[in-house]
């Protein structure tokens, strides 16, 4: 029905941005465990693979969950760009504390600005929200299977660098917490 470029081209500059700016990052003082990256990484995969793979054409997994229509369509690609959108805010004002890895870096501050004065993790949020996009545009059981593994990595993910931010930044974070959404925004 839609062209997959509408959905695969934000994540593309995506994946594009990312690439660039990783190379402008502090030197890790703390990192998570092999051990405990490697979970994660596992249901990431295993999501994204679902998500852009066409569901692998594995029974009902490639098969449409809706009847195919267009605002289902403009919706889903609006979203994607939305989150993709969101993750590039995000990663813009984490600027050289940024890490694929959960990590602490030298000299880290805990960043309020942007979309962390309403997120603590507007990163993980973004990818949710796009993946969410993305699946309601290619509108197929594995696309939602997938999105399941993503937002599980990501909740999973985001307790993980909480834990270690608020050993790190004690009641500053806690405040900052109270102030903030895990994942979803808190206003007022």
């Amino acid at each position: 029905m839609i062209s997959r470029y509408f959905i695969d081209i934000p994540w593309v500059v995506l994946l594009v941005y990312w690439a660039v700016r990783a190379f402008k990052t502090r030197q890790t003082q703390t990192r998570e465990t092999v051990p405990s990256r490697l979970l994660i990484m596992a249901m990431l995969i295993v999501g994204y693979v679902l998500l852009f793979a066409d569901a692998a054409k594995i029974g009902f997994l490639h098969e449409r969950i809706l009847m195919p229509t267009w605002p289902l369509a403009i919706v889903g690609i609006a979203l994607t760009w939305a989150g993709i959108a969101l993750c590039l805010w995000a990663r813009w004002h984490l600027g050289e504390y940024w890490s694929a890895r959960i990590t602490i870096k030298e000299d880290h501050q805990l960043i309020r600005t942007g979309p962390y004065a309403r997120l603590r993790h507007p990163i993980y949020s973004g990818f949710e929200l796009a993946a969410l996009g993305t699946a309601g545009a290619i509108d197929r059981w594995g696309c939602l299977i997938a999105l399941l593994f993503i937002v599980a990595a990501y909740s999973i993910k985001a307790k993980k660098e909480e834990k270690m931010l608020a050993a790190r930044f004690g009641e500053a974070f806690r405040k900052h917490c109270q102030r903030t959404g895990f994942l979803l925004p808190k206003f007022g």
